[in-house]
């Protein structure tokens, strides 16, 4: 940052994503779940700096040099959905000729009648209207932007798909229809899949586990069933984020989230939570997937 400063936008991000399963990375806005994902591809900006390691097989991508992630890793090994599809389109160029070059570069159809009906073929996975492949970027609504960017994303059918905010702008069934084609996406190829998402109805209809982040942490990291279902989440503010949808409880969790750059030495939530006490002035150690000093029993347990 200017002046020298630096902030930790995502620290001690700890978690495995399997082959044929879903984690959905969830939490507030600002909580670093998009920086982490740039990360992994290789694309945060220039001043960043990153430590650690995040391996896809034998390869360790922060460690990866600009070529390797060039003509290695983006789109062959990963693929990407990105938060904010429209920035990420060629302007200048139809969404046919988008896809058919991406076709042309990450799969072996060849011929232009075998790589148009494959571009054809992505579009109608991403629910992409055919009447409007010829059409460019600027004619497109917020919603058409997601679904071309979703269908070049599912092209290469890479090992692992980074999908950020994939049904941003999306009618609730045309979400159905995106979440429900991601999961197919991973289990017919065994592939893996991290969602980062605000919507917990997709997260839940999708998910095999479920990582919570705040303020740069991941919080808890759970078993999706449990966690939506019972004995549901253990941190306060996982419990807090399920409880302000208007179909649980609706209540908002009170306060603000803090700025990164001016975190509390202890537990970052504890400004907002009802758990708190003086053992929240101390930083939570991770234990059993858990960042909590009081996290949540449920009756069976205390039973």
């Amino acid at each position: 940052m200017p002046g020298g400063r630096r902030i930790a936008a995502v620290t001690d991000a700890h978690f495995e994503v399997a082959a044929g399963e879903c984690l959905a990375l969830i939490g507030e806005s600002g909580c670093g779940k998009s920086v982490l994902a740039s990360a992994l591809l290789g694309l945060l900006p220039s001043n960043a700096q990153s430590a650690g390691q995040a391996r896809l097989g034998e390869l360790d991508l922060l460690a990866a040099d600009e070529r390797t992630l060039t003509r290695t890793v983006r789109g062959r090994l990963i693929g990407l959905i990105p938060q904010s599809p429209a920035a990420h389109l060629t302007p200048v160029r139809t969404v046919r000729s988008q896809l058919e070059e991406t076709v042309g570069a990450l799969t072996d159809a060849r011929g232009r009648t075998a790589v148009r009906s494959a571009a054809e073929s992505a579009a109608e996975r991403a629910a992409f209207p055919a009447d409007h492949l010829d059409r460019h970027p600027h004619q497109l609504s917020g919603g058409l932007a997601q679904r071309a960017a979703t269908a070049l994303a599912l092209v290469g059918d890479a090992p692992l798909l980074l999908a950020d905010e994939p049904t941003t702008g999306l009618d609730r069934d045309l979400v159905d229809h995106t979440v429900d084609e991601l999961r197919r996406h991973v289990d017919d190829g065994d592939r893996a899949l991290l969602m980062i998402t605000h919507d917990l109805a997709a997260a839940e209809r999708i998910a095999d586990r479920v990582a919570v982040m705040y303020a740069g942490r991941i919080v808890e990291l759970a078993n999706a069933e449990a966690f939506f279902g019972s004995p549901g989440p253990r941190h306060p503010y996982s419990r807090g984020l399920l409880d302000a949808l208007p179909e649980r409880a609706f209540l908002p969790i009170p306060g603000m989230p803090p700025e990164l750059g001016d975190l509390p030495d202890g537990c970052a939530f504890a400004p907002r939570c009802e758990q708190a006490t003086d053992a929240c002035a101390a930083l939570p150690p991770t234990t059993s997937h858990i960042a909590c000093h009081h996290p949540h029993v449920s009756e069976d347990l205390r039973a």
